[in-house]
């Protein structure tokens, strides 16, 4: 108990950076992600193409790299400045967005195409069988790995450290320059990460329980 409560201000302002990471990356990703899953479902062959060219290069670009871009290269574009913050947000936001994306569109091929067809009889446009027929249910039947892909966006923060951001990952270089019990102090954010975590698992079953629907 000794290094959390000798480091309890570190621990307070570093998760409270984290927390504040996840929420602005995690809205921004699904919005983002959701958006990303319209255009691989587009009847537009090139909307189709931009959003399967989008996935597949970011997904295969180590976040590392992302957080390199927006900290050593975008600068040098002078196109709108941001800080490490907001540069962490968006580089998490653009690289969790194809996760998101993919966890979406197999949501949405899960609706059965009947349901479109009915849509389309009606006069219904593609964005409005998409918005009001198809997204509902199929955002209904990805709750798990949508979740498991938040809690992926929860952990993936701690690169934010690495590129000066003072959140839950840059606590072992306070405690290694401070000499402080490494095991201990590292114990203590894994903790935190779980109890961080654990909600999302409670919304997540949540939601299953409301949103359950037999196919």
């Amino acid at each position: 108990m000794s290094v959390l409560t000798n480091y309890y201000d570190l621990f307070l302002k570093t998760f409270g950076t984290t927390i504040q990471l996840f929420l602005f990356s995690a809205v921004g990703s699904l919005v983002l992600g959701t958006v990303l899953a319209m255009l691989r479902v587009s009847p537009v062959p090139v909307f189709r193409a931009a959003g399967a060219t989008y996935v597949t290069l970011v997904r295969n670009t180590p976040l590392t790299l992302v957080f390199f871009f927006f900290a050593f290269a975008y600068p040098l574009l002078r196109i709108v400045q941001l800080d490490p913050f907001k540069g962490a947000v968006v580089a998490l936001t653009l690289y969790t967005s194809a996760f998101i994306c993919e966890v979406v569109r197999s949501g949405i091929n899960t609706v059965p195409v009947g349901q479109a067809e009915a849509a389309r009889a009606l006069g219904l446009t593609f964005g409005q069988t998409l918005g009001d027929v198809v997204l509902p249910q199929a955002l209904r039947s990805v709750v798990p790995p949508l979740v498991s892909t938040l809690i992926a966006l929860l952990k993936n923060t701690t690169v934010a450290a690495g590129f000066s951001v003072a959140d839950a990952g840059s606590i072992a270089y306070v405690l290694s320059e401070d000499g402080a019990d490494m095991l201990i102090g590292l114990s203590w954010v894994a903790f935190f990460f779980v109890v961080l975590v654990f909600p999302l698992t409670l919304v997540q079953r949540a939601l299953e329980k409301r949103w359950s629907v037999a196919r």
